[in-house]
């Protein structure tokens, strides 16, 4: 086995997102100004990227800047200013896709290191060899890249660096190479302004003989007398089933790139960089990928005989997913690499804040979204492996300190939470192991039919990483989805108890004399004492005790 450690490299939207990717455990991030670098919704100034880089090697991490657009000829005369301007920022390497581009920047800046971006579509050992004798020092695979192929491309390219994406939104086209959005609707898929045309939903019509055209209707009255399905030229007989509901059919709908169940074999051969996509993306996307990849990555260069994915996809599921896949890893996408029911990105958690400094005596946090009464949130520390978990009945306003039920994130409020409140908690490790960055989650109350779009998409994940055909069971997981997405309900509960009957939350927690002084929650007690401060029952456990839920 190589010894050679590969490094995670995560994205950079902003300055902020760049600390925190940081802070959080990636050894490498990539960032770029918006008009040279695909992303024109790239928040990064000049002095941004200037402080972010000095930010990364003071930490003793890597910067990489984007200049991987293909040129048009009103982009060239930027390109000698730009050069001139990294040369002062000192990156540790320039991505570039158009071979012109890279031409130009070799001649005129050879002391920077050369990165091929993935939007040059490498997917061969001989196109890697290419550029490597262009003065390459890193070629960056194309999504399409199977394992096998990569595996390939190591042993035939031992002496250039490769970097492979492992976590991310997919894109239905060649490479993210698409003209739909463009088309759809004059937005440049390729300079990162994707209007995400795939995503949207689509009905279907029918054109009469007479030229008119209808919505084709499916209701109660017909929907049993046809299906519609998709049939692929080269996979006769293979039938991909479109559903169409009242909202319109998904049928160009990836699911998210998700390569940590095989994360293992992308370390045994030592691929130099494993890449997550996302520079549009949260400061706690982030945070929270960005840490269960750190901890996925030291564990098995640790321990590789006894590693096990399942330790970190728990992780990464707190995260707004549309469902993970496998992707092109296997050769070949599935339909299980699509979503045809439901397009939104959703997970049963969501940000709840960060914080925003650290005093003497409490935490001062910065809040995201809205906290209510009994809402436990969750402090993601992005120095210790443990977590610390708070239940919180009202929040106190760190200017005013005025004490509130209900905070809404829109009103960008800073909250103060006083050591105090963590009653079972080291205040000397609140203060090492919970810096400024720390973010902070909360359960996210889903509704009947975002329940059932989790529950088809682990089983879908479990049908890729184990090749099983699992059809009974993803069949009646499907349909289940079809039949909440029918139903319409817009009632949401959270996955553990919420507020029960008789002043008791039913969990226990933050010294509830009900449920600590009652002789009926004895038995709860003993298994409470034994976890961390705000740890929930489950529902079962709950209904297990008699608790009121």
């Amino acid at each position: 086995m190589s010894q050679h450690r590969s490094e995670l490299l995560m994205p950079a939207g902003n300055l902020r997102k760049l600390k925190i990717a940081i802070l959080y455990g990636a050894d490498a991030v990539y960032l770029g100004t918006p008009d040279m670098s695909l992303r024109t919704k790239s928040e990064f100034s000049l002095e941004d990227v200037i402080e972010g880089v000095k930010f990364c090697h003071q930490h003793g991490r890597r910067a990489y800047l984007t200049l991987n657009l293909y040129s048009h000829n009103k982009d060239i005369p930027k390109l000698d200013e730009y050069i001139d301007t990294v040369r002062q920022v000192k990156p540790d390497g320039l991505i570039i896709a158009d071979p012109g581009v890279f031409q130009y920047v070799r001649e005129r800046a050879p002391e920077i290191p050369l990165h091929v971006s993935t939007q040059a579509n490498i997917c061969s050992w001989l196109s890697v060899q290419f550029w490597q004798n262009q003065g390459a020092d890193l070629a960056v695979l194309a999504r399409e890249v199977s394992f096998p192929e990569l595996e390939e491309i190591r042993e035939k390219c031992p002496d250039i660096k490769l970097e492979a994406f492992v976590h991310g939104a997919m894109c239905m086209t060649y490479s993210g190479r698409c003209l739909l959005s463009n088309f759809m609707a004059e937005r440049g898929a390729n300079q990162g302004n994707c209007a995400n045309s795939c995503r949207w939903n689509y009905k279907f019509h029918m054109r009469l003989k007479d030229g008119t055209v209808q919505e084709l209707i499916v209701d109660d009255s017909n929907h049993d007398m046809f299906e519609f399905l998709l049939e692929e030229g080269v996979r006769p007989g293979e039938f991909l089933p479109i559903q169409e509901d009242e909202r319109g059919s998904y049928i160009l709908n990836s699911k998210d790139l998700c390569l940590m169940p095989k994360l293992d074999d992308y370390l045994r051969i030592g691929v130099d960089s494993l890449k997550v996509e996302g520079r549009g993306k949260s400061e706690y996307y982030a945070a929270v990928v960005a840490r269960a990849y750190r901890m996925a990555i030291d564990d098995y260069y640790a321990d590789p005989e006894n590693w096990d994915a399942s330790d970190y996809m728990g992780e990464l599921e707190t995260v707004g997913n549309r469902g993970y896949t496998l992707a092109f890893h296997k050769g070949r996408l599935t339909n299980l690499s699509h979503g045809y029911e439901h397009t939104a990105a959703i997970a049963t958690w969501e940000y709840a804040g960060v914080v925003s400094e650290v005093t003497e005596e409490a935490f001062l946090v910065e809040v995201k979204n809205k906290l209510e009464p009994g809402d436990v949130l969750e402090m993601v520390s992005p120095i210790a492996r443990n977590t610390i978990l708070l239940r919180a009945y009202d929040y106190e306003i760190a200017a005013s300190g005025q004490r509130k039920d209900v905070v809404h994130g829109s009103t960008k409020s800073v909250i103060r939470l006083p050591f105090s409140l963590f009653e079972q908690e080291d205040q000397s490790d609140l203060r090492s192991n919970f810096p400024a960055f720390t973010v902070i989650r909360k359960e996210r109350a889903l509704s009947d039919e975002q329940w059932k779009r989790l529950q088809l998409d682990k089983t879908a994940q479990a049908m890729e990483v184990r090749d099983s055909t699992g059809e009974t069971a993803y069949k009646r997981r499907r349909n289940a989805l079809v039949e909440a997405i029918e139903a319409d309900t817009n009632e949401k509960r959270f996955k553990t108890n919420r507020v029960g009957t008789q002043g008791c939350c039913g969990k226990g927690c933050n010294g509830c004399l009900i449920f600590w002084q009652g002789d009926e929650y004895a038995v709860a007690r003993d298994v409470l004492r034994k976890r961390k401060q705000g740890e929930q029952l489950s529902r079962a456990e709950a209904n297990e005790f008699k608790l009121p839920v």
